[in-house]
């Protein structure tokens, strides 16, 4: 089989091994990482527990990586986690989850990035303006916001439109472009922690972060939620790291190289971004972290390293971060589309591939018009908050599936087989159930309306499926 044919199910098998390993890091070095260390130094207020915070993030994302390289492997087909809860849990609630994704969890994530990516095109360009013209103000239970049209989100909809163009060209540009920008993303975060921890340490930054302040002397002095929502930033910075899943019918050899990709993305990823905020933690006070201007940190960062120039030099690298993160989150949320389709449970046409591409090309636009409007509505970052513990439901129900699979079908073909099972993936069911359950608690007001957004897509998923039973009658 030569790298353009197409797989059975119609698919081009043409992503290889080091092009997974790469979508999945590209997925993950967006914005997130170069912002959310702000907001947690002002969650948990001492350097070592953020630090911590990270290093228990990185280790959950690895317990992740080794639970869905198990399923990836018996599964190595267009839609991943979709597949997963249909085959482990019950169809309503793999649908529930591409109707969560759909709604606001991938969509509006992809339009943060996007209009992340365009802020920051503005430190360069000053120019570009924030600025709503044609829009009006609307208040909501979390306050106003501003929908209408800027420059900003009107490059933000240029992008996912770019973006979206590529996908529908064709996976193997969309890897080959994916796999060229996450190198440069490395690149820039490996440059950033070797500046911070050599040449552009900062003795008195050291002092006050890595001194009797690095750690409190009580840890009555921080509560267990202030800690769960500091863990939030890193959790959802690296949420991503899966989007290779929905591409499962797509890799040259799926059931081993998904799992490879897996394992070894998520653990380059969990030390890289360790290191990134040691390196922030030797360069600026925590102080001067927590008080960062739009929380940007790693302009901060190299701002005080080298002076204004460095801060644009970390806008273009973020720049470029946010590009490259996004081209794999289109690539993969429209696999999820096209297997929901597949299945009857979405539009009739989202199901079919173009037939010179290969790829779910009516899945992708439909997409990439609802990100849009996400854009230029100013809704999306509300929408995201509303659904953090409705996507984590789906993160704890993910490895239950898996022990659901390994009683129900033992005897199914497993390529790889988590490594520590059982407890591995009973550990990232907790650690995961844990973070929702602290977001419940300290945030009612985002959390339950998220959980309403769910149990909306029931009446849906009834609707369609009565639609399907009629359609089978004789």
């Amino acid at each position: 089989m030569t790298e353009l044919d197409p797989h059975p199910s119609g698919f081009v098998q043409a992503i290889t091994r080091y092009q997974a390993v790469a979508m999945v890091m590209g997925s993950m070095i967006g914005t997130g990482v170069f912002i959310v260390s702000a907001d947690m130094v002002r969650q948990v207020h001492f350097p070592g527990l953020v630090l911590l915070a990270w290093a228990l993030a990185g280790l959950i994302l690895i317990m992740g990586g080794l639970t869905y390289a198990e399923l990836g492997g018996m599964y190595p087909r267009a839609g991943g986690l979709y597949i997963y809860l249909r085959e482990g849990c019950a169809p309503v609630v793999g649908f529930l989850y591409g109707w969560t994704l759909l709604a606001v969890v991938w969509t509006g994530g992809t339009a943060a990035v996007a209009v992340g990516f365009a802020r920051y095109a503005a430190v360069i360009f000053p120019g570009l303006s924030a600025e709503v013209f044609l829009g009006s103000t609307v208040i909501l239970p979390s306050g106003p916001i501003s929908i209408g049209i800027s420059p900003q989100r009107i490059l933000a909809v240029l992008t996912i439109a770019v973006l979206t163009w590529i996908n529908i060209r064709g996976v193997k540009t969309a890897a080959a472009i994916q796999a060229a920008f996450t190198l440069i993303k490395i690149g820039a975060v490996i440059a950033l922690i070797v500046l911070g921890l050599t040449m552009g340490k900062n003795p008195s930054a050291i002092t006050v972060n890595f001194g009797p302040a690095f750690w409190p002397a009580d840890l009555h002095q921080v509560s267990l939620s202030a800690f769960g929502a500091a863990m939030v930033g890193p959790l959802f910075t690296m949420d991503g790291w899966y989007a290779i899943c929905f591409a499962g019918s797509e890799l040259k050899n799926g059931k081993r190289d998904l799992p490879f990709a897996l394992v070894v993305g998520t653990s380059l990823i969990a030390v890289l971004f360790l290191l990134l905020n040691t390196a922030y933690f030797s360069v600026l006070p925590s102080a001067a972290i927590a008080g960062a201007t739009q929380d940007r940190v790693a302009s901060t960062v190299m701002e005080g390293m080298f002076g204004p120039m460095g801060g644009k030099a970390m806008a273009g690298a973020i720049m470029i971060a946010s590009f490259g993160m996004n081209l794999g989150l289109l690539l993969g949320g429209a696999r999820v589309f096209y297997a929901m389709a597949q299945d009857g449970l979405f539009l009739k046409s989202a199901g079919t591939l173009h037939p010179r591409y290969r790829t779910p090309a009516v899945a992708l636009t439909i997409q990439g018009l609802w990100i849009a409007v996400l854009c230029l509505s100013g809704t999306f970052a509300q929408l995201v908050d509303f659904t953090l513990a409705a996507s984590l439901i789906f993160y704890v129900l993910t490895p239950i599936a898996l022990f659901v699979l390994r009683f129900r079908q033992p005897d199914l073909e497993r390529p790889v087989r988590v490594w520590g099972y059982p407890v591995v993936p009973a550990l990232y069911t907790l650690a995961t159930a844990a973070v929702g359950l602290d977001l419940v608690l300290l945030r009612p007001a985002y959390t339950l309306p998220g959980l309403v957004l769910v149990l909306l897509g029931l009446p849906v998923y009834l609707a369609r499926k009565r639609a399907l039973e009629r359609a089978a009658a004789p």
